[in-house]
């Protein structure tokens, strides 16, 4: 399950995707989650879906990479899923159970509720594993520098953001190595009942904890070594500027959302709905 987390981790390759100016990109993924959201047809799920897929094959980025960010929250899916089926209410009862009934309506809403959070996650895997932590730091602090007017710290913000990112891989290495070194030793985190494996998590816990306030401390005292002193009289040394790759990746982003919107008001004139077919069946 550790190895499986992908976010944060980045995946260096030439590619149109990489190329891309991380502003865009921020902008992109903000606009590809009003989209996905946005989208109350099947259609429009459908395009959205198609949308990343496209992006996968332009960022040369391993379809089972970016998948694998997904089994991290297949827990919350379940239970976000039952939670929803069993209590959304509904005018069109299917089945009951006690006091627990399932609707139509239920069904449906778990259905666009499981698409945009899987979609949701996988477009959030794509964008750090085809931006760098620094580049992705630069582009937040770049987006947030109108609030520099009101003294918001934004280069702090980006500063911490860009150390978690780093912090990650990292964190999962060193969670890797203590579970190895914990197993040679005769421990079992695998067998056992849910209390088992819980208490079996202590031993990792806990010099995770201390290895991680180690690090914190060495780059602590790192950047005090630089005299590193926040954002004031800072210079960078690459400076971002968009190019004819953000054009297209802007025309894109401007293309998806106003197919959402078009298939949001005449798919069902257009596109007989799947659940209408069931229904009438």
């Amino acid at each position: 399950m550790i190895n499986d987390v992908t976010f944060g981790q980045y995946y260096p390759t030439e590619s149109f995707v990489h190329k891309l100016d991380p502003r865009t990109k921020l902008l992109f993924l903000i606009g590809y989650i009003v989209a996905i959201f946005i989208s109350d047809t099947l259609y429009g799920m459908l395009l959205c879906a198609i949308a990343l897929i496209i992006i996968v094959i332009a960022a040369r980025v391993p379809f089972g990479r970016v998948l694998r960010s997904v089994k991290g929250i297949i827990f919350i899916l379940i239970l976000t899923s039952l939670l929803n089926l069993f209590f959304h209410g509904g005018d069109n009862l299917i089945a009951q159970w006690g006091i627990i009934k399932i609707y139509r309506e239920a069904i449906v809403y778990t259905i666009f509720l499981l698409l945009r959070l899987f979609l949701l996650v996988m477009a959030s895997a794509v964008l750090t594993l085809t931006t760098t932590p620094v580049r992705l730091a630069d582009g937040i602090e770049s987006l947030l520098s109108p609030l520099k007017v009101i003294h918001f710290p934004v280069h702090e913000l980006a500063l911490i953001m860009s150390i978690a990112l780093r912090f990650i891989p990292i964190l999962i290495d060193e969670t890797n190595r203590i579970i190895s070194a914990q197993k040679a030793r005769g421990a079992d985190f695998e067998s056992g009942n849910i209390f088992k494996r819980i208490k079996a998590i202590v031993p990792i816990l806990i010099p995770l904890l201390i290895s991680s306030f180690r690090r914190a401390e060495e780059l602590g005292d790192a950047m005090d070594a630089r005299c590193y002193s926040g954002s004031k009289n800072r210079t960078k040394y690459k400076k971002l500027k968009l190019g004819w790759r953000d054009l297209i990746g802007a025309l894109v982003l401007a293309a998806l959302i106003t197919g959402v919107v078009l298939l949001n008001i005449y798919g069902s004139y257009i596109f007989p709905t799947i659940y209408e077919y069931i229904v009438v069946a």
